[in-house]
């Protein structure tokens, strides 16, 4: 039985980290290295996120308060106004994101097949609830 953060831990972090590596590279003008360095991971990591290769079990893309959240994120990080709290709270938001927009609950649903989707209501909980 996974709970929805573990869920989050193995599809949708890989996303959002890929998704802010993207935006660092691209829009930021940073070397993958740099890019790395930001979001703790190695400098292939980031590689295989331009690529498509790694950080792609959901599709982020279209929905704009998560791309805001994403290119706010990635901005702060490329001109060094961010603290690592402040990092980790924006991860948790992006998260808390996505989990609200009921985007998690299919892939929930696939890692635990006795989760009824229908009548699940724990990712729509206020965070004073959930903590």
């Amino acid at each position: 039985m996974l709970v929805p953060c573990e869920v989050a831990v193995k599809c949708v972090l890989p996303v959002i980290r890929a998704m802010i590596a993207i935006e660092l590279t691209t829009k930021q003008n940073l070397k993958q290295e740099v890019a790395a360095r930001l979001l703790g991971v190695s400098q292939p990591a980031i590689s295989l996120y331009q690529r498509k290769i790694r950080g792609t079990a959901i599709d982020l893309e279209n929905d704009r308060r998560i791309k805001r959240l994403i290119e706010e994120t990635a901005t702060r990080l490329a001109k060094d106004k961010m603290t690592h709290r402040e990092f980790i709270i924006q991860m948790c938001e992006i998260c808390r994101t996505i989990r609200a927009k009921g985007l998690l609950c299919k892939m929930h649903k696939a890692f635990d097949p006795s989760i009824d989707v229908e009548k699940c209501e724990l990712c729509t909980l206020p965070v004073t609830q959930c903590m």
